[in-house]
């Protein structure tokens, strides 16, 4: 009786064991909790907005990532962020390889008919780098059989396409960090992108003195934070988070942090701006 009693206890402790140990494995679905992860996507080369050097993750989109994770309920030490070069966003949210994105991510009309967006929580304008010694580039009217470099999948790209595809030979890559390294080297006369993600660049100490913005923004672009199709719940979380970080002041300090070095000035009549209504 004794012994029959006794492997009972141990059966029931075993039990008990195995479901306090299913208990402490999270995943990165629905609200966070104590030692759940999440899985953010982010840019790896944008310098002062989503930088990898070694295993640091520098920028402003990662800095409105870890405030908005940790409202969400998630520690930072239990963020795992992954690249998410432009044209693999929709891709990586459809197939749940990420929760949210934070990568320099225009909220636009097209995009929105395949993944959410929260946000947005910046605004840049799309201008063109050159360089510091080239006069003939003054805007997007000058660009006239000129090699123009931009990323596959970006709006950058697209607008080209679309407004100036008669005037310049556009050449596409998967990063702005190797259109950059083409216009240093003298393979192209000029990149386009947001004006703030130029400005990180021509900061960047190898590139100081070498590299100019031209400074004519001719496009205003909208950063979201990407998430599922028709995730209104995750949204309106998000969206109560970025109004709570501009609100505290921890939104204006993380850009002067990040963005600030470069001496970029963000438009002050679009920064900070409002998030929009979740849909």
């Amino acid at each position: 009786m004794r012994q029959r009693k006794m492997a009972a206890l141990a059966i029931a402790l075993v039990a008990a064991i195995g479901l306090t140990a299913c208990g402490d494995e999270g995943d990165d679905s629905g609200a966070g909790g104590s030692g759940e992860k999440i899985t953010i996507g982010i840019k790896y080369d944008q310098p002062g907005l989503g930088l990898k050097e070694g295993s640091d993750y520098t920028g402003f989109d990662v800095e409105v990532a870890k405030y908005v994770a940790k409202e969400l309920g998630y520690e930072e030490g239990n963020i795992e962020f992954k690249e998410s070069p432009s044209a693999q966003r929709e891709d990586l949210i459809a197939n749940d390889q990420v929760k949210l994105i934070f990568a320099t991510y225009s909220i636009t009309d097209a995009r929105k008919e395949k993944v959410s967006f929260g946000g947005p929580y910046f605004v840049a304008g799309q201008d063109l780098l050159v360089k510091a010694d080239n006069t003939d580039i003054t805007g997007p009217e000058t660009l006239n059989g000129k090699k123009l470099c931009s990323v596959t999948g970006s709006t950058s790209a697209k607008k080209v396409k679309d407004t100036l595809a008669a005037q310049v030979q556009l050449q596409e890559y998967d990063t702005y960090s190797k259109c950059v390294e083409a216009l240093v080297g003298g393979a192209i006369d000029a990149v386009t992108t947001d004006n703030v993600i130029l400005a990180g660049f021509a900061a960047q100490p190898a590139n100081q003195g070498k590299l100019k913005v031209v400074g004519k923004p001719f496009s205003e672009e909208r950063y979201g934070v990407g998430m599922k199709k028709g995730d209104t719940d995750t949204c309106g979380k998000v969206n109560t988070a970025i109004q709570k970080m501009i609100d505290s002041g921890e939104w204006q300090k993380a850009l002067d942090k990040t963005v600030g070095p470069s001496g970029f000035k963000p438009a002050a009549d679009k920064n900070p701006p409002k998030p929009d209504a979740c849909a």
